[in-house]
Parts: C-alpha cells; sequence; structure tokens
C-alpha cells in the first residue's frame, strides 16, 4: 500500500517550504499565518469577506474567459471552486489573520491558492500542482490585491449593512409601537434634567422610532458609495496587465454574480488609494452608535430607582442585579448597547487615522479598516436586536407615578403664560415650589383664571400639541 505524504513542498520568492499535504491553501498562507498572529480572528471568522472574494473570483474567470485570456478548462474549474466556497465549503481553509501587513495581499493570495487547489482536484489533479492550474496565473489573471481587496472589502461591507438596516428596522417598529401604546400616557418632559412642559410617553417614545428612521436613510445612502468599485485597476489604477475592456466586463459579471449594479470608478488610480467610502460609512455607523446610546441613557434615567430615581418606565427584568444586594436589577440591555456605542465611536477613530495615513497611490491600512467597520457593523446589529427583542417590547409605564409628577409640577404654569402672563407664571412657580402646594390649586386662589378655562388650557391634548389661545371663556 502506497504510504501518502503528509507535505508538499512549495517554492516562493522566499525558498521551498512544506505545506501540510491536506491543507488547500499554500505557501503564501503558511508565512502570512506565521508572520501575522494578531487578532486571534482569521478570514474564516468574516464569511462575507470570503463570499466576497470567490464572487470576485469567480466573475474574473468569467470575463477573463469571455476575452480569450483563459481556457475554458481551467476558467470553468475555478468557477466551480469559487461556487462551492461561496456555498460555504472550504471556509476554514481561510486561516490568516484579518490583520496584517501587506494591503491585504496574504488575505488575496490566500483565496488564490484555496481556490486552485479545489479547482486542480475538480480537473483530477493533486494539491499544489500549479503546473496544471496556477493560483497567481490563473485565479489571479488580470487582477492585483490592490483592486481585489478593496473589491471585497465592500462587497462584505454591503452584506453586513443590509443586516444592520433590518436590525434598525425592527427596532423602530418596537419603539413605534410602543409609542402608540402609550400615546394617552401623559408626562413631564425635561430639559437639562429640570421639569419643563407636559407631553406624552408615546411621544417621547415616538422620537427613538424616529430617530432610527433618520439614520437608516443616512445608512442607505452611505451603502451606495460602496457600490463602486476599482476592479481592473490592478496594481495602482493604470490597468497595468489587464485587457482594455477587462475592467468593465468583470464589473458586469461581478454584478451578475453579487445580484445588485456594480460601478467602475471613473478614475481608477484616484480610487486605488482612496478610502472616502469607508470614513463615510464609518461616520454614519458612528451617528447610529451616538443616537442609540442617547437612547439607552433616556432608558436607564426614565427606569432608574424604583423608589429613589425616576421610575417613570418599567424595563424588563433579565438577570439579578448584584452579588450583594438583594432585590436589585440593574438595566444590562441598555448597558451593553451603550459599550458597543463605545466601541464603535473607538473604531470611526482608528478607520479615520488608517485613511489618512495612506501614502502615494496605495494606502496598506486597509486590513484594520475592515476590522474595525465589520466589528461596528456586526456589533451595532446584535446591539439592536437584543436592545428590541430584551428590553424594548417589554416596556411598561407606571402611569400613576407619570400623572402624579405632572399634577405636583411647577412645568405646567408654561402653558399659563400667554393667559396670566409671564410675571403672574413666576410667582406662581416660586410660591409653588416654596410650599409645596400645585400650580393648579394656586391659580384658582387668586383667581388669575377661571376653573373652566383653567381646565380647558390644561387638558393633555392641548398640552403636547400647538393649539390657537382659549381667548373666551367656556360655557
Amino acid at each position: 500500500m502506497e504510504e501518502v505524504a503528509a507535505f508538499r513542498s512549495e517554492h516562493d520568492l522566499l525558498g521551498d517550504r512544506d505545506v501540510p499535504m491536506e491543507a488547500y491553501y499554500g505557501v503564501h498562507t503558511l508565512r502570512a499565518v506565521e508572520n501575522f498572529q494578531i487578532s486571534g480572528q482569521r478570514l474564516c471568522d468574516a464569511p462575507d469577506l470570503i463570499i466576497a472574494l470567490a464572487a470576485i473570483k469567480e466573475a474574473a474567470a468569467q470575463a477573463n474567459m469571455d476575452l480569450g485570456l483563459l481556457g475554458p478548462t481551467q476558467g470553468n474549474a475555478i468557477i466551480a471552486a469559487c461556487r462551492e466556497i461561496r456555498d460555504g465549503a472550504l471556509h476554514d481553509q481561510f486561516v490568516v489573520d484579518l490583520i496584517q501587513g501587506g494591503a491585504g495581499t496574504s488575505t488575496n493570495m490566500n483565496a488564490n491558492e484555496v481556490i486552485a487547489n479545489r479547482a486542480l482536484e475538480i480537473l483530477g489533479h493533486r494539491r499544489g500542482e500549479y503546473t496544471h492550474l496556477h493560483p497567481n496565473e490563473h485565479v489571479n489573471l488580470s487582477q492585483s490585491t490592490n483592486d481585489v481587496y478593496p473589491t471585497a472589502l465592500k462587497l462584505a461591507a454591503w452584506a453586513g449593512i443590509h443586516r444592520l438596516l433590518r436590525s434598525m428596522g425592527d427596532l423602530r417598529l418596537a419603539f413605534a409601537e410602543k409609542a402608540g401604546e402609550f400615546s394617552e400616557i401623559l408626562k413631564m418632559g425635561r430639559t437639562q434634567l429640570q421639569d419643563a412642559v407636559p407631553m406624552t410617553l408615546g411621544q417621547e417614545f415616538g422620537t427613538y422610532a424616529l430617530m432610527l428612521a433618520e439614520d437608516e436613510a443616512r445608512l442607505s445612502e452611505a451603502a451606495q458609495l460602496i457600490r463602486e468599485i476599482n476592479l481592473g485597476a490592478t496594481a495602482i489604477g493604470t490597468g497595468i496587465t489587464a485587457h482594455p475592456d477587462y475592467a468593465a466586463r468583470v464589473r458586469d459579471r461581478l454584478s451578475e454574480v453579487v445580484g445588485f449594479d456594480l460601478l467602475t470608478s471613473p478614475d481608477l488610480v484616484e480610487a486605488t488609494q482612496d478610502c472616502g467610502a469607508f470614513v463615510q460609512l464609518s461616520g454614519v455607523l458612528k451617528r447610529v452608535a451616538v443616537k442609540l446610546s442617547k437612547t439607552c441613557n433616556d432608558l436607564r434615567l426614565l427606569s432608574s430607582g424604583p423608589r429613589a430615581g425616576f421610575n417613570e418606565i418599567n424595563l424588563p427584568a433579565r438577570q439579578a442585579g448584584s452579588s450583594i444586594m438583594p432585590g436589585k436589577v440593574n438595566p444590562v440591555i441598555p448597558e451593553v448597547v451603550n459599550q458597543v456605542a463605545f466601541e464603535v465611536i473607538g473604531n470611526d477613530v482608528t478607520i479615520t487615522m488608517a485613511a489618512e495615513a495612506g501614502q502615494l497611490q496605495l494606502n496598506a491600512f486597509e486590513p484594520i479598516i475592515f476590522y474595525s467597520l465589520s466589528r461596528s457593523i456586526a456589533h451595532l446589529t446584535a446591539a439592536c436586536g437584543t436592545l428590541e427583542k430584551n428590553c424594548v417590547r417589554g416596556i411598561t409605564a407606571n402611569k400613576e407615578r407619570l400623572r402624579d409628577m405632572v399634577e405636583h409640577s411647577i412645568g405646567i404654569v408654561t402653558a399659563l403664560n400667554p393667559y396670566i402672563g409671564y410675571r403672574n407664571a413666576t410667582e406662581i412657580a416660586l410660591e409653588a415650589h416654596r410650599s409645596g402646594r400645585g400650580v393648579y390649586e394656586l391659580v384658582l386662589e387668586k383667581g388669575l383664571m377661571s376653573k373652566d378655562r383653567l381646565d380647558a388650557v390644561l387638558r393633555p391634548e392641548t398640552l403636547t400639541k400647538p393649539q390657537p389661545l382659549i381667548l373666551a371663556e367656556t360655557a
């Protein structure tokens, strides 16, 4: 019985190396694994990126066959291998750390080698027999890392953005449903944490829904920017080694593969060095994070107590809150969302600095851009989902507490300014504050308004939206 070798020998610029026979990756990947042990997160932990790389290699093979640059035997084997990878096969063979030097070359070569070795098997050859089908000469034909890698990042981001948009949409609907449920519940609004004027709890929750809707629109706009790709640029944007028709052909083929229209940048030299679309997208993610965190700050404050805080709403109890204080329940879901927001804001700084650090015709720091961007997208997606399912849908209102605060707040005196004048309103507010008596009681006592007129002015529907002045006494 013939003994199967445990290793195969492969050669690169630096010499020969033994690669495990069972591996689909090759010598370039092997060296990258040894060089980059940074994050503990490998390409296989970013399936969107692997699928994007396989889509690009499939489209490139199709375009090269269309142009007569690649034979059908090799081209079809490459396409078959790419389709298997897009369906989830061999992802465990993408083993390079996501944070890497070389502007993504190790990622591109990991893809080239895995695809080449699987294509060789399809053709009936053994892995590593590159004379029949080569990672660089065939899988990477008409390409460079410098156009493949940024295009793959954009395709992966596109997939992640649309998952995030769905998660944000679900959260928005949850807030909107609560706004409807709370639409008739009057409460005190606050500015600078001081009593302001009345509003409804529904208006408060409707604001959270609207803020998400605005950010969904901004995120959709930012996503459109990453439809512009630089495939065909090759090394620096001049298209060296590529056919004159390749850029247009590969764009059309890739659009077919991924199912949405892509655009070729009008200036490939500019596109190859510019990371502006990633900066823009990260900025929008930061906007989402900031507003989501502000919302969670509100939820924590409104639910504070239960005896010594606002205690206006109840968040669902998710776990015991203390190892020492019995009965304590903490707002753990808003807290975890706050922390995701802090991370996204920090990632935006990283992406900003990485984009700024590019030099001349290439930005070498796109790996950290992708690493940071993909985590912002993934963690925001999860945060929106957990906030919706584990918090917002279970929120209840403490109606009696809300009504009591409105009745005893001096804030309602603002609604009386047009009727009793600012000076009288100020005196009423000061006396109410000193005595602890209600505004309603003091206005009647001083004869500043009749009971019927005062009741009409202080109706919830009058207090919470613009209304014409009630100039005449009600009958």
